[in-house]
């Protein structure tokens, strides 16, 4: 003998459950299209951000001096004295202690580092303010600051 069908009926509520959740689906990806359109430019910050600390980190300044704007480099040349100078330091911690993007398109980011002096071997830390700046026409971020003056106070 077959068994007797039995209609199954949705809970109560479920289809305005399902109706919400496609439509959180959808604002959600809404939204992360929106980044992504929007964040092509911090992901290319973040891109030369890890470049320039990797060059810090790495005791490669002249590396890190490429990314530095080219106006400030014009206006503050480097020289060999200083590039040497640079020579004498080891960089044993860079932390990034926070970013801000400003009303005026720059992005500020404070940073720590840790640094020893390879001939006294003695360890120190200090704290820095970069400024990045996108430039439309080179389609890239620039360090408006500089390196880092670990010589500053001494």
């Amino acid at each position: 003998m077959p068994l007797p069908k039995i209609a199954m009926q949705p809970k109560p509520g479920t289809q305005l459950k399902t109706a919400l959740l496609k439509t959180m689906l959808l604002l959600l990806s809404m939204l992360a299209l929106a980044g992504c359109a929007s964040g092509q430019k911090m992901s290319e910050l973040q891109k030369v951000q890890y470049a320039y600390s990797a060059a810090v980190r790495w005791g490669d300044f002249e590396g890190a001096w490429h990314l530095v704007d080219p106006a400030y480099r014009e206006a503050h040349p480097l020289s060999e004295l200083e590039l040497e100078r640079y020579k004498q330091i080891q960089v044993t911690a860079y932390r990034d202690l926070g970013a801000q993007a400003m009303p005026d398109g720059l992005e500020m980011r404070e940073i720590q580092v840790g640094v020893v002096n390879r001939h006294t071997l003695v360890e120190r830390s200090l704290r820095y303010t970069e400024s990045w700046r996108y430039d439309p026409k080179a389609g890239t971020w620039w360090l408006t600051v500089g390196l880092p003056d670990f010589w500053a106070g001494d």
